[in-house]
């Protein structure tokens, strides 16, 4: 008994850690399975089975944990169509044979054990043919048994083996061999008919067995079953793998990508934020062109000097349509007094890198310069063109980007 226990555990330790991670989750009515059973029965001794067979008929009513473990609910019922009457077995009612069609009947809980799966693993799909152990216990019941010719309860323990025959693509269906030998476990201790064997001394010699597992208590099972698995949640009718069975530097891989995302979110972030930014700049510099339209050009005549404004927008020193008109009329002035020269000092507002400041207020410069000489014919040496870097000349930021022309007329 302790080595069938200590078997039946290693069984399910075994089952329950093996191919864990390789199939997909399932859904708790996943992985069912409903099978109707029935074959013959007869006492483990002092019978001839086909002889003396009853019938037997069950069903069973199953949930797979695993590709190796299923428990499951059954009960079987056996029909009284032939005589037990052997006192030596549990099996033979002492008053006569039982009046009832139905004479014993086996609820009770197992186990399966898929062999097949457990040794030469799970594919993904069942096998055609598999073969499984099963372990199971219950309630056992026998109708007008007894020597009142009252019923009688008693426990039973079972074990045999399961030949499946899996059917089709889907492999929807399953026809089993169902041989097993299931014992009376109060055969021995509690019953009548060895009693009345040693009441009347019959074979006296004989010491009476105590052991619950034994032969005179044990029923033969023969039986075939026809078993249907309903559809599960990932559509098929048994368990599927994993696509992929994802290792430990797998999933360090895998979390270093998401870190370089989250990365690449908060980047995306910044510089969204910066254009947002820009983009607020672009629409201040916009209105204040709009404002600057009609009054870009401040000539003022200080003394032999007179003065005009060229803006330039953020991070550029091209000049804009709207600008032009200011250098024409620094042009003008000059052809107009051919001694005139003029002075122009670039700047730049004081946002940014001091480099990039200085870069942008010699190319503001520069490019009035260029304009006067190769638009409208001026000539260089009377251009003096240079960069002072920052400017903070005005109070609004964006008028500080500017090319102000200092115009030197003795004459004037």
């Amino acid at each position: 008994m302790k080595k069938i226990i200590l078997l039946t555990a290693v069984l399910f330790g075994f089952a329950a850690a093996q191919a864990q991670t390789t199939v997909q989750g399932s859904k708790a009515f996943d992985n069912m399975s409903i099978t109707l059973k029935g074959g013959a029965v007869s006492p483990f001794q002092h019978y001839a089975f086909f002889k003396n067979a009853r019938g037997i008929f069950g069903l069973e009513v199953r949930k797979q944990i695993t590709p190796v473990l299923g428990l499951g609910l059954e009960g079987e019922w056996t029909i009284n169509t032939s005589s037990w009457n052997d006192y030596r077995t549990p099996w033979a009612p002492f008053a006569g044979k039982s009046v009832n069609w139905f004479d014993h009947q086996f609820v009770g809980a197992f186990g399966a054990f898929n062999l097949s799966n457990l040794f030469g693993g799970y594919k993904g799909a069942p096998r055609f043919v598999e073969v499984e152990a099963v372990a199971g216990a219950g309630w056992l019941h026998a109708y007008q048994h007894g020597i009142d010719n009252s019923d009688e309860n008693s426990w039973y323990t079972k074990y045999g083996v399961n030949f499946n025959f899996n059917l089709g693509e889907s492999k929807a269906w399953t026809i089993s061999l169902k041989p097993s030998v299931l014992w009376d476990m109060n055969g021995c201790k509690d019953n009548p008919n060895v009693m009345r064997d040693m009441n009347r001394k019959v074979d006296a010699g004989r010491n009476v067995q105590t052991s619950r597992y034994n032969a005179n208590n044990a029923l033969v099972e023969m039986e075939v079953g026809v078993t249907y698995h309903f559809k599960n949640s990932n559509g098929e009718h048994y368990m599927t793998l994993c696509p992929y069975r994802y290792s430990q530097e797998d999933i360090d891989v895998l979390n270093g990508k998401i870190n370089d995302l989250r990365n690449q979110l908060s980047k995306a972030q910044a510089d969204l934020n910066a254009a947002n930014a820009r983009a607020d700049q672009l629409a201040r510099d916009l209105e204040a062109c709009k404002q600057l339209k009609n009054k870009v050009v401040e000539i003022d005549k200080t003394g032999e000097q007179l003065m005009t404004n060229v803006f330039f927008k953020v991070n550029k020193w091209d000049i804009t349509r709207d600008q032009q008109p200011n250098v024409e009329r620094v042009a003008i002035y000059l052809k107009n007094h051919k001694d005139a020269t003029v002075d122009i000092k670039g700047y730049a507002s004081p946002e940014g890198p001091l480099e990039n400041n200085i870069k942008l207020a010699n190319n503001r410069a520069a490019a009035v310069k260029d304009m006067l000489v190769n638009k409208y014919g001026i000539k260089a040496n009377r251009i003096n063109a240079e960069g002072q870097g920052i400017g903070n000349m005005f109070s609004e930021l964006e008028w500080n980007r500017v090319s102000v022309c200092t115009i030197n007329d003795d004459k004037q």
